[in-house]
């Protein structure tokens, strides 16, 4: 199964988000972009790829752990960028610190968990709203510059299984289930 570590913001900061981002695909050049769906909008900490089954108890004990050992944290969505011409994403702001440590802690899990990893980069917390399908998303950065949500506090580290799309149908878009997930700070029982 394809899994990654994330952090999941609250509906009412995804609703926040989705005002500004559903702007933009009405503004011109926005049907030249390949939007993210709302539902699958998270912060990324560790993408693992292709995990094989019996690996999953050691890495939910790991991912366990890292989240107990790690304090509940504030952040809010904040301006944006892009990766290239391609990739628009909504920034992060709040305890950056302490995300980029429950990321690594997360990498680290994986890790010792016996799944294969790729050279360690550095993290950078952003959330993917939109792909240029040869479009430009140079034009779009005026709009999320100056977007702001509301404050939350990251309560959860979990764990996403991430299904590519395979039919080829037109606009379909990647699915995502929680397979688990463990409270910040401690307790908990990481049912999914």
């Amino acid at each position: 199964m394809r899994l990654f570590a994330a952090v999941l913001p609250p509906p009412e900061r995804l609703d926040e988000l989705g005002c500004v981002v559903d702007r933009l695909r009405g503004s011109p050049g926005g049907g030249g972009v390949r939007w993210t769906s709302r539902e699958g909008w998270h912060l990324t900490l560790a993408f693992m790829g292709e995990v094989d089954e019996a690996l999953l108890p050691g890495l939910r004990v790991r991912l366990e752990r890292a989240a107990s050992r790690t304090p509940v944290f504030p952040l809010r969505l904040r301006g944006g960028g892009h990766f290239g011409r391609r990739t628009l994403w909504a920034g992060v702001a709040g305890d950056l610190d302490t995300l980029r440590l429950l990321a690594e802690r997360s990498d680290a899990a994986a890790r010792r968990a016996g799944i294969a990893r790729e050279e360690h980069r550095r993290y950078r917390a952003h959330l993917t709203v939109g792909r240029g399908q040869g479009a430009d998303v140079g034009p779009f950065l005026g709009v999320l510059d100056g977007f702001e949500g509301g404050r939350w506090e990251v309560g959860e580290l979990v764990l996403v299984r991430s299904e590519l799309p395979v039919s080829g149908v037109r606009g379909e878009r990647p699915r995502y289930e929680t397979v688990g997930s463990w409270p910040l700070g401690g307790g908990g029982s990481g049912a999914g």
